[in-house]
Parts: structure tokens; C-alpha cells; sequence
């Protein structure tokens, strides 16, 4: 399959959104950042893709292409809904931004965010992402990257949450992470 994309892109053929839809997520995920960074960003307006299973290289580059591609919507309530499918590749400071916008992500979404951006974000900037989904918290407190993030903020700031998260850092300790040899 990507011997047949690497010819097919060879022949001067675009990477659009017909292509794309053709090629599907599974052969879109195997696509290398070169012929990722030949996709026009206005083919993902058209294209229908699910990158959950995508490597993170492969996330970033499709996130920022969205980005741009849905930016003239930013402002719009259907926002969140075109970009929820990039959200992988979202840095932390774009997630942020989200947050301000009542989006009630789905906890799905919140737990194939990247890693580090998740780590990043704090118990109101969570709480006003999943908006009426908080309750969902409880339920995927011990799944990665949720159960890492947990382990990462006050349990005192938790409890505020009322949806009885357990795993923070209890008042007068300190966590230490050992590098893993």
C-alpha cells in the first residue's frame, strides 16, 4: 500500500481530499512527514479520518494542517467538532485555548490527546474541556496518559472535582519520578 500512495504521489497525482478518503486512515497513518506535508490543509475539510492509531509524528503534522484549515471557523460553536478528529496532535497551549470554549470533549478524546500536552494542563482547564463529561473521569482514572495526570495534581484539588478521583499527591509529600534504566 505504500509502495502504491508513493507512486501514485510520484506521478504528480495531489494528496487531496478524494485521495485521502480513497487511501483511508489506515494507509494515511503509514504515510512518511514528507508526503504528510504534501497534503493541502483544505483537503481535510472534506476527508474523514480517525488518526487514533496514527503515530504521534503523524498526529502533529495532520493537527497543524487542520489547524489551518479550520481556522476561519475558530470562533464558530462546529469548531471543536471539525478539529476533535486532530486533537492528537494538539499542543497544550491550542488545548487551553479549547478550554475556553465549553466543548464537553468526550473522555475518549481527552485520553488520546498527546501525552505531554495533557500532563501540562491543570484541573480547571480538564474540567472546562470535558465540561458535563467530567463524571467520566472516575471511570478512566487508572488508564494511561488520565491515570499520569492524576498522579500529578493535588488531591485536595481533585476532591473539588466531586467525582471521587483518588491518586493525587496528598498534601505534605513530595512526588519524585525516577528515571526508569
Amino acid at each position: 500500500a505504500s509502495a502504491i500512495i508513493r507512486r501514485y504521489v510520484s506521478l504528480g497525482n495531489a494528496l487531496n481530499a478524494t485521495a485521502l478518503n480513497a487511501i483511508g486512515t489506515r494507509y494515511t497513518c503509514l504515510l512518511n512527514a514528507t508526503e504528510l506535508n504534501m497534503i493541502d490543509p483544505n483537503s481535510l475539510k472534506l476527508a474523514s479520518l480517525n488518526l487514533s492509531a496514527c503515530s504521534q509524528t503523524t498526529k502533529d503534522i495532520l493537527y497543524a494542517k487542520a489547524k489551518r484549515a479550520f481556522s476561519d471557523q475558530q470562533f464558530l460553536p462546529a469548531y471543536y467538532e471539525l478539529i476533535k478528529p486532530y486533537l492528537g496532535g494538539a499542543p497544550a497551549e491550542d488545548l487551553r485555548a479549547l478550554s475556553k470554549d465549553d466543548v464537553n470533549m468526550e473522555i475518549s478524546t481527552l485520553a488520546q490527546l498527546r501525552r505531554d500536552s495533557l500532563l501540562s494542563l491543570t484541573i480547571p482547564e480538564v474540567q472546562n474541556l470535558l465540561g458535563v463529561n467530567i463524571r467520566d473521569l472516575y471511570k478512566w482514572q487508572n488508564q494511561s496518559p488520565i491515570k499520569e495526570w492524576v498522579h500529578r495534581q493535588r488531591q485536595s484539588e481533585l476532591d473539588k472535582l466531586n467525582v471521587s478521583l483518588t491518586g493525587g499527591t496528598q498534601e505534605g509529600y513530595i512526588n519524585i519520578i525516577m528515571p526508569k534504566y
